[in-house]
């Protein structure tokens, strides 16, 4: 606990040392944290397990997975790149007739599928570069105007700036003017 004997300092300063706290003292009582008792439990008999009765209903079917007609089928797909093409999907467990069914199907179009799409991606980056072109020519356009805007506001600036400086000119000319004229009339009177 605090030393109840310890004393603030006379030079401490709250501002510069901070808040003062008492040194703590060593207590002969304390016997390290605390710990749960244990106590035993003659009813204890272990970890709890769900009891499994039995199901009357329940036959195992090892073919559960297998249908007699199948008529669809679903397929989610998740690419990069897009040109992915699907057609004459086969479900079948006879590895030999999948791949003559290959053959005569994908294998015959699959050349001319692949040199089509080649053909429809370059016609399509073709038109995608053609159409970045001409919105750089815009944008450069739209810049040069930009530019030719702020050319003509900074010669308006200079102009109206030059104008009044002029103005002011003139006034002060005719200020001054007028005042030499009011003191000269002056000095007449005390001529007089």
């Amino acid at each position: 606990g605090k030393d109840p004997e310890a004393k603030k300092p006379e030079d401490w300063d709250d501002e510069e040392d901070g808040e003062w706290t008492a040194p703590t003292i060593p207590n002969p009582e304390y016997k390290g944290p605390w710990k749960q008792k244990k106590i035993k439990n003659p009813d204890y008999k272990g970890k709890w397990k769900a009891p499994l009765i039995d199901n009357p209903d329940y036959k195992d079917d090892p073919y559960v997975y297998a249908f007699d007609s199948l008529k669809h089928i679903g397929i989610e797909l998740w690419q990069v790149k897009s040109g992915t093409l699907f057609d004459n999907i086969l479900i079948t467990d006879d590895p030999e007739h999948a791949k003559k069914f290959a053959e005569e199907t994908w294998g015959k179009h699959k050349d001319a599928e692949k040199a089509a799409f080649d053909e429809a991606e370059k016609k399509r980056l073709e038109e995608e570069s053609a159409s970045a072109d001409d919105e750089t020519d815009a944008e450069e356009d739209e810049d040069d105007a930009d530019d030719d805007k702020a050319d003509i506001a900074a010669e308006e600036a200079k102009d109206s700036a030059d104008a009044k400086s002029e103005d002011g000119k003139v006034a002060a000319d005719e200020q001054s003017t007028e005042d030499s004229k009011d003191a000269s009339a002056e000095e007449k009177k005390h001529v007089r």
